[in-house]
């Protein structure tokens, strides 16, 4: 069972996505909050599996709920819920620590697949929509500048893990990743575990957001 805490300022839209969730077995809204204090304040009491979270909602918005959910080290994960033309916030919700996103048009199927992967401790995003998402998240990266290798958990990395996680900064799924390498799922599977402890991200999202830091991924590079 995935507990879940429904976060939208518009009541319309909290009850779709209410309607929708109980009617699967597999997922519980255990409440609702129309705005960022709110969801703050919730996340801490309800402790939820995972936080679906709006951007846009009048006082707190959903970049600075998800901020301070994270930062309190809590259990809940939060999948922030966006549309193509506020792809200025994908970036600060990555930043802001957030497991993924998704677009608030996401098919119903989508949704809940979505909120599973993010209960299990995975990223959301499927590898055709990191692209098109990624596209828009390097114009925020700022350059970087000297050498990119400074950092000492980059010097953690085989080279093998080293080309993981350049793979994983372009999108590629484990299925890819293999493919490219010729190895087994279960061997991919394995490296992303250990590049994801060496360089302390949470998951495959803030990966990339660590890849793209790095000068190891670029958007539309094979």
């Amino acid at each position: 069972m995935t507990t879940v805490l429904i976060v939208d300022d518009q009541p319309l839209q909290r009850y779709g996505f209410r309607m929708l969730l109980e009617s699967v077995p597999e997922t519980e809204v255990v409440g609702e909050a129309a705005h960022g204090a709110d969801a703050v304040r919730k996340a801490a009491e309800l402790r939820p599996d995972v936080v679906l979270m709006d951007v846009r909602m009048p006082g707190m918005d959903g970049i600075e709920a998800t901020r301070r959910i994270v930062a309190a080290g809590e259990r809940s994960r939060v999948l922030v819920l966006t549309t193509f033309d506020l792809d200025e916030y994908v970036h600060a919700a990555l930043r802001a620590g957030a497991s993924g996103f998704l677009l608030k048009d996401a098919h119903a199927e989508e949704l809940l697949a979505g909120i599973r992967a993010v209960a299990a401790g995975d990223a959301v995003i499927a590898p055709a929509l990191t692209r098109r998402i990624l596209d828009e998240f390097t114009r925020y990266v700022p350059a970087r500048s000297g050498d990119r290798d400074e950092d000492p958990r980059l010097g953690s990395l085989t080279d093998r893990e080293r080309e993981i996680l350049v793979a994983i900064g372009k999108g590629w799924s484990n299925g890819e990743i293999a493919t490219r390498f010729v190895v087994t799922e279960s061997t991919v599977k394995t490296h992303v575990g250990r590049v994801l402890a060496k360089i302390g991200a949470r998951d495959r999202v803030q990966a990339v957001i660590f890849a793209y830091d790095h000068g190891l991924a670029r958007p539309n590079a094979d």
